[in-house]
């Protein structure tokens, strides 16, 4: 019987009304979720802009951008994070310093979204350009022939081709990206790690709420699992069956 009564307070402590703390969970989580949309997006403009510099930017811009993608690749996350977070804060109010403005107060939101953002970027970099390079050259010098411009042959014929290429990296990064959120933690960003250690702390139940935590993430794996399964046969439409 005691057992029992333990078991249920135990749960009860997860109810999503105050005083339960499954409501804190829940905002943990939609901070989570917003620094990861945030920051793959950023990164997915970066990869935009890194591949297409790599391709077609002349040997400055190209070395430039093969020191960012080997410097994020090779040095971990926590670390970019804390280097980021910390030095670039200090970097850019001492600037504002500079130039006589007042220091700028950054949101731990904000920041963890150029964090994420810029760790994104260097990977979804190398995804793009290799997407982009797996379009057949005669495809595009045929779009040519036929007089097309560069904004239609990049919308009929070099997005649509490599995009079956890209989605399955893309859909890679972009779990990754919901799992390096935890990692902001250590930055004090209130993100789902962070409030269940909280929550652990305080009531002592630290299995109970890491477990809750491991099933919310693990659910946002499986829905985005759903959604990247019909973007990628959207994308190989018309195209021999991967078995």
């Amino acid at each position: 019987m005691l057992d029992w009564i333990t078991g249920f307070a135990a749960w009860e402590l997860l109810a999503l009304e105050p005083p339960g703390w499954g409501g804190v969970l829940l905002r943990g989580l939609a901070v989570s979720l917003q620094v990861a949309v945030g920051g793959y997006i950023l990164g997915f403009l970066i990869g935009i802009c890194g591949a297409t510099g790599k391709l077609y930017g002349g040997p400055i811009l190209r070395d430039v951008l093969d020191v960012y993608t080997t410097l994020v690749r090779a040095v971990p996350e926590l670390v970019l994070i804390l280097l980021l977070y910390y030095a670039g804060t200090d970097a850019l109010n001492r600037f504002m310093a500079l130039i006589g403005a007042e220091p700028m107060n950054i949101s731990g939101l904000a920041a963890g979204i150029f964090v994420i953002g810029v760790v994104q970027g260097a990977y979804q970099t190398e995804v793009l350009r290799g997407a982009f390079m797996a379009v057949p050259f005669g495809q595009i010098e045929a779009a040519r022939a036929y007089g097309m411009s560069s904004l239609q042959v990049l919308r009929r014929i070099t997005l649509p081709g490599m995009l079956p290429h890209a989605v399955p990296g893309l859909a890679n990064l972009w779990l990754i990206a919901t799992k390096d959120t935890a990692l902001l933690a250590v930055v004090g960003v209130a993100e789902l790690t962070l409030v269940t250690r909280q929550a652990g702390g305080t009531t002592k139940s630290y299995f109970l709420f890491f477990f809750a935590a491991g099933v919310l993430y693990l659910t946002v794996t499986l829905v985005s699992n759903v959604a990247i399964r019909r973007i990628e046969r959207h994308a190989r439409r018309g195209m021999p069956a991967v078995r």
